[in-house]
């Protein structure tokens, strides 16, 4: 019986980290302070204080991190400012990523109804939205919420870089499940194919 040994490279465990949501990655999922103010002009909406949502929420945390900092070490501090931040910045992401779905709804039904055959899709009566303005106004309201969540999570990053000394990132965990990573990767890897 022949004894099958291992190598000591296959042996070795690899620790899988599941990536967490950047800034940058809000910042390509959520409209900037000029688009914003192009959605608020095009749809009648009101202007954004974009500056004053993000000075905010930077002195907010600061602010409490200066009214706990004789409770809490700094190492608990910064542990419970990547906790607020990271979900300031996930709320973000999730908002403008509902914001691109809604995008592309209306653009699909706008572009519908430039076909002049099709007889669904054509305006309702007078004094009634069609169904391709509705969608329209949905996605700009959705624009400005995720611009407006946007703002709230940079003012969060730079209040956790003035008060920690470090730019912040997201926190990594391990992969809890690593043998079903495979699947999860091929997952990934096709999704982002599709765009």
């Amino acid at each position: 019986m022949a004894k099958a040994t291992r190598s000591t490279a296959s042996a070795a465990r690899v620790v899988q980290l599941r990536k967490g949501t950047t800034l940058e990655m809000v910042r390509l999922a959520c409209p900037d302070a000029h688009q914003a103010g192009l959605i608020s002009e095009s749809f009648g909406l009101p202007l954004l204080d974009s500056d004053g949502i993000r000075d905010l929420h930077e002195r907010l945390l600061i602010e409490t991190a200066d009214a706990m900092k004789e409770g809490i070490s700094d190492r608990a501090m910064q542990i419970h400012l990547q906790r607020i931040v990271g979900a300031y910045v996930g709320s973000a992401h999730g908002a403008g990523q509902f914001y691109s779905r809604a995008v592309t709804e209306a653009r699909d039904l706008t572009a519908k109804l430039a076909n002049d055959i099709r007889d669904e899709d054509l305006d309702g009566p007078v004094g009634f939205q069609s169904s391709a303005q509705r969608k329209r106004e949905f996605a700009a309201d959705m624009g400005l919420q995720s611009h407006a969540l946007r703002m709230a999570a940079e003012g969060a990053v730079t209040a956790y870089e003035q008060i920690v000394g470090e730019r912040w990132k997201p926190f990594e965990r391990q992969v809890e499940n690593p043998g079903a990573t495979v699947d999860r990767k091929a997952a990934d890897l096709q999704m982002a194919a599709l765009g």
